[in-house]
């Protein structure tokens, strides 16, 4: 869809919204629009999009996700589902929430999950200084598209004091249709004061299906907050995707964030961090495994705007076939931000002669009193491992699929929750050669 085609969807809803959103919402929306509208689509002659060219997603027609539900059986749904024992499960459905697959009870006192909608009609006094304010749309019109669009998604709420013992499970799901629909669901987290919580994203896709998910998340994490994210992207191979995560941190609070992208044609991550308090840590912590010609982009953005935080980031790709993946990754340190420490790493691991990784990974630093790294390596297989691993009687297929294996198994190590854990390891296991004998050495 065009530059047009949007703001013409953008006007045919915007008329049959206005009884349903607060006036401040359908402010914001329109205010996003208009940014959207003069920067249009980024090319790659913008530094931030060298590497990502997103004329496949422009030159698609895609439809707005309508009000119908599309149909899913349970059945088909169990397939994605990851196994996890969570405090609820909200379902959606190319965008919209499937009331009748979702589980929403079971929270503790003092903790909130309701869907966008109902949360902007009924707690507009506690989005308001939030939602919109976290993410910053003005160097991303994709950011700005979904603020355009802003309908669907996830509020969660967590009172000071408040712990989730389970997780919180958002499942994602894209269905084959017809002509392919575009959805743009927004996810908004406020964390109080030693609050403490897990949030999963699960982004999945039938077989065929040639959806445009263009999601946004935004978090708040009070003074000793706690959050554990799981971004986990499984869609089509003929999907596109593009998401961003923005967190702002305050005294002591703590964030670990697991992203994991496994799917999708023309995939772009963006995860822009803040931590604006002493104390403020974060991990970032991200595996991205491509084949075929698919295209798998990363950017990640810390900013450490006060003295004593810290930050760790590790990613890893895999790229196979003729696939391309990209990692960015910028480390802001500004004047006063003293005794920081910051470390960031890229590794990528290329499996053919076909493939392609660029990876660039900057620090920009204002102050004089700070520990900080960053590196970044792209390489193949180990020969002497190789050899190794063939003396010991195995064959070349499954000696490079036990090496890769080993590979993704330094990101995968770092994940808490042991179903998910289990589950993703499955997954790679299955797209490795000689799968079969791989299920029984691993």
């Amino acid at each position: 869809m065009s530059e047009a085609d949007y703001l013409e969807a953008f006007r045919s809803e915007q008329g049959s919204l206005g009884a349903q959103l607060p006036d401040w919402v359908m402010a914001l929306r329109l205010s996003a629009l208009g940014r959207f509208e003069r920067a249009g689509f980024p090319d790659p002659r913008h530094e931030e999009w060298r590497y990502t060219n997103i004329r496949p997603i422009v030159k698609k027609a895609f439809k707005p996700a309508g009000d119908a539900l599309a149909p899913l059986e349970v059945g088909v749904l169990d397939q994605h589902r990851l196994g996890v024992d969570s405090a609820v499960e909200l379902v959606f459905v190319n965008g919209r929430l499937h009331a009748g697959l979702s589980q929403m009870q079971g929270l503790p006192d003092g903790a909130v999950v309701e869907d966008l909608g109902t949360a902007l009609r009924s707690r507009g006094e506690t989005l308001q200084p939030l939602l919109g304010q976290i993410a910053d749309d003005r160097d991303s019109s994709f950011v700005a598209l979904s603020t355009a669009f802003l309908r669907d998604g996830v509020f969660i709420g967590l009172a000071p004091g408040c712990v989730l013992e389970r997780p919180i499970k958002l499942l994602f799901v894209s269905t084959r249709e017809a002509q392919p629909v575009v959805f743009h669901p927004r996810i908004l987290f406020h964390g109080g004061a030693n609050s403490q919580a897990t949030v999963i994203e699960h982004y999945a896709g039938m077989e065929g299906s040639a959806s445009f998910t263009n999601t946004v998340t935004e978090a708040a994490l009070e003074a000793g907050a706690r959050l554990e994210h799981y971004k986990i992207q499984r869609e089509s191979t003929q999907a596109y995707h593009i998401g961003s995560l923005h967190v702002r941190q305050m005294r002591d609070s703590s964030l670990r964030s697991h992203n994991v992208n496994l799917g999708g044609r023309l995939v772009r991550n963006d995860l822009n961090i803040g931590l604006m308090e002493p104390g403020a840590e974060v991990l970032l912590n991200g595996l991205f495994m491509a084949g075929g010609r698919q295209h798998v982009d990363n950017h990640t953005r810390v900013h450490h705007a006060a003295p004593h935080t810290q930050s760790t980031e590790e990613y890893r790709g895999i790229i196979d076939d003729h696939a391309r993946g990209v990692f960015k990754g910028r480390v802001l340190v500004d004047r006063g931000a003293q005794r920081i420490e910051a470390h960031q790493t890229s590794a990528n691991l290329v499996l053919s002669d076909g493939a392609e990784v660029d990876t660039k990974p900057e620090l920009e630093i204002y102050a004089d009193d700070v520990v900080c790294s960053h590196g970044a390596t792209v390489g193949q297989l180990d020969e002497q491992s190789l050899f190794y691993l063939r003396s010991r009687g195995l064959d070349d297929k499954t000696a490079r699929g036990l090496l890769t294996f080993a590979f993704a198994g330094e990101v995968i190590s770092r994940i808490g929750e042991q179903s998910i854990r289990d589950r993703l390891e499955e997954v790679i296991v299955g797209r490795l050669p000689d799968h079969q004998r791989l299920k029984e050495l691993v």
